[in-house]
């Protein structure tokens, strides 16, 4: 992907499992800027990732994010940035920027889950923030924001249950 693309900074508020018929996983991204959250649909395992990281809470044995970070650590090479680059048909592409210049096509929960652990910005093209954010309008949703945060802070990997049967890590995302 070009760096020509207007990419704009997000904040990762976290998971959230959406209430409704497909009781779908959600990671949302804010950008405070435009006041639009971007909700990305992810897997249970990418959400209890992606938890676990910003609740500050580590696995007995690394998960693949964390071996990730590990080996991007040994071999001294910094995660510059994440980038949502592209949204097509509901899926979102994701790409992971090392220091080294390098540029590597990720989903976007994993590019997510890496960037938490890492401390690194995620940032997302200004056009997919136009078509797929969603409007911060009244009092009542930011309420409702600071009380997912709130939940944010307590939130446990338990509260995603486990995956449901026949699932298995390689099964096909929304975000893949």
């Amino acid at each position: 992907m070009s760096d020509k693309v207007p990419m704009v900074p997000v904040e990762v508020l976290g998971v959230r499992q959406q209430q409704g018929a497909g009781q779908e996983i959600v990671v949302l991204l804010l950008d405070p800027a435009a006041e639009l959250v971007v909700p990305i649909i992810i897997g249970p395992r990418e959400a209890s990732a992606i938890a676990m990281a910003q609740a500050h809470l580590t696995a007995p044995r690394p998960m693949t994010h964390d071996l990730l970070r590990n080996v991007l650590d040994a071999l001294r090479v910094e995660l510059t940035r994440v980038e949502i680059v592209a949204l097509d048909d509901g899926i979102f592409y994701a790409e992971m920027v090392l220091g080294t210049g390098v540029r590597v096509d990720a989903r976007a929960s994993d590019a997510i889950a890496v960037a938490v652990r890492t401390g690194s910005p995620v940032l997302c093209s200004a056009e997919i923030v136009a078509l797929a954010g969603v409007e911060l309008v009244d009092g009542e949703q930011q309420r409702e924001m600071e009380r997912f945060r709130d939940f944010l802070d307590h939130v446990t990997p338990e509260d995603f249950g486990p995956p449901e049967e026949g699932e298995t890590p390689e099964s096909p995302e929304r975000d893949a």
